[in-house]
């Protein structure tokens, strides 16, 4: 089955305010193996504009680390699952902790 994950960054980080990311690492997932890679520009922030973004882009499922309930509902909305509460990793410790099933939460830190 083929997953794309997308992990909002910062300076090649999990960026933990996911609606102020500077990027998105976009990796595809095809039975357990990494096939692509890559990175994307958001457009400007609007409330409820990237659920609908990625999902254009192909996305089924976020990592991320804080996240308001009202983004959670629009990415659900829009057939995306969620991980929030990720720890700050690069976007390839975070993709091979998700395919090994290690993917940790601390508690979603976003509250609107």
């Amino acid at each position: 089955m083929k997953n794309i994950i997308a992990i909002p960054l910062e300076n090649g980080i999990l960026c933990q305010h996911f609606g102020h990311c500077t990027e998105f690492a976009l990796v595809e997932v095809h039975e357990k193996q990494v096939v692509n890679k890559s990175i994307v520009i958001p457009p400007p922030h609007e409330p409820g504009l990237l659920p609908a973004w990625l999902g254009k882009q192909g996305v089924t499922y976020v990592i991320a680390g804080g996240m308001g309930k009202h983004a959670k509902d629009l990415f659900n909305q829009n057939n995306i699952s969620v991980h929030t509460g990720a720890e700050s990793k690069n976007a390839e410790e975070l993709v091979y902790d998700w395919i090994e099933g290690n993917l940790t939460s601390s508690g979603n830190s976003c509250d609107h």
